[in-house]
């Protein structure tokens, strides 16, 4: 009986030495190849410079428009909350509730888009 354990706990350990050694075989493959960064030309370089600058002028340009966005949005909060309190009829809330929804949708659409991360050449 202590034989038959033995050989048990020998096969079950060349079989974990063969699965580790597999598995490390493989963990040790790149299947990514390695790509060395060539130096850019000047004329590479002046474009990317410049796409990077226009990036930058555009993420500030969109951060503005956010900023101004959220005040204009407070301020038509302001103005539906006014133009709630002196609804007296249903149709008159109705149509403030509209009217804010429209300018909303009106200053969400000025806001320009996010712009482009320039990838480098």
């Amino acid at each position: 009986m202590n034989t038959f354990k033995r050989s048990i706990a020998a096969l079950t350990a060349a079989g974990l030495l063969t699965l580790a050694g597999v598995s490390g075989a493989s963990a040790a493959e790149s299947t990514t190849p390695v790509v060395k960064k060539a130096p850019l030309t000047a004329e590479q370089r002046a474009a990317f410079e410049a796409a990077k600058t226009a990036f930058h002028s555009a993420q500030a340009a969109r951060h503005s428009a956010v900023e101004s966005a959220k005040t204009a949005v407070a301020a038509a909060k302001a103005v539906r909350d006014s133009a709630l309190a002196a609804a007296t009829t249903p149709e008159a809330k109705k149509a403030a509730r509209v009217a804010f929804k429209a300018s909303v949708a009106n200053i969400k659409a000025s806001i320009p888009a996010k712009p482009v991360k320039p990838v480098r050449p």
